[in-house]
């Protein structure tokens, strides 16, 4: 059996996200509504410093009142390509641009609620650019050897999930 959609109802328009409310037949027939935050995507990076060192950024997020330890990551502009967004946001984050790009996964964050997809990236031939904070983004870069952030994500330090995906792929892929 298929999903049906009865009814959409724009509950909120944002300047990054939408959030609707859809009455749906689910395949197993039941009849719900869902509340659905409509995401255009993101793009994010995993990168690596010719040294081995993995650039992590320590990000203020207001969401959850504290900063967070991420990877460089964006949402996707109308239009662009996951790859540009990732070089895009990669050098405004981190101040460096890189040689390579290797797409690593497309990971969806949060199923049970909105339709965003990251794409994630691993980055190296890393070489310096000019770094283009917006004016919202509080934050500080932490070169950090690949084990290390791993014991991050097990003593819970890293808890972003893109984060995590991010760094498990690039440690089998580098293994």
């Amino acid at each position: 059996m298929s999903v049906k959609v009865h009814k959409t109802t724009n509950l909120y328009k944002g300047k990054i996200f939408n959030v609707v409310l859809e009455k749906v037949t689910l395949p197993n027939g039941a009849v719900k509504h869902r509340e659905i935050v409509r995401h255009p995507g993101a793009a994010a990076t995993v990168p690596f410093l010719d040294d081995g060192r993995v650039v992590l950024i320590k990000q203020y997020r207001h969401a959850v009142g504290d900063f967070v330890w991420e990877i460089p990551a964006g949402t996707l502009e109308p239009d662009e390509a996951p790859m540009a967004c990732a070089r895009r946001e990669l050098v405004e984050e981190t101040g460096y641009e890189a040689a390579r790009l290797e797409k690593l996964a497309e990971i969806l964050p949060a199923p049970g609620y909105t339709d965003e997809h990251i794409h994630i990236f691993l980055a190296t031939g890393l070489r310096p650019a000019e770094q283009k904070l917006e004016d919202d983004e509080v934050l500080e870069l932490q070169p950090t050897v690949l084990p290390t952030a791993l014991a991050m994500v097990t003593q819970g330090e890293i808890r972003d999930a893109k984060t995590i995906a991010g760094l498990w792929l690039a440690s089998l892929k580098r293994s």
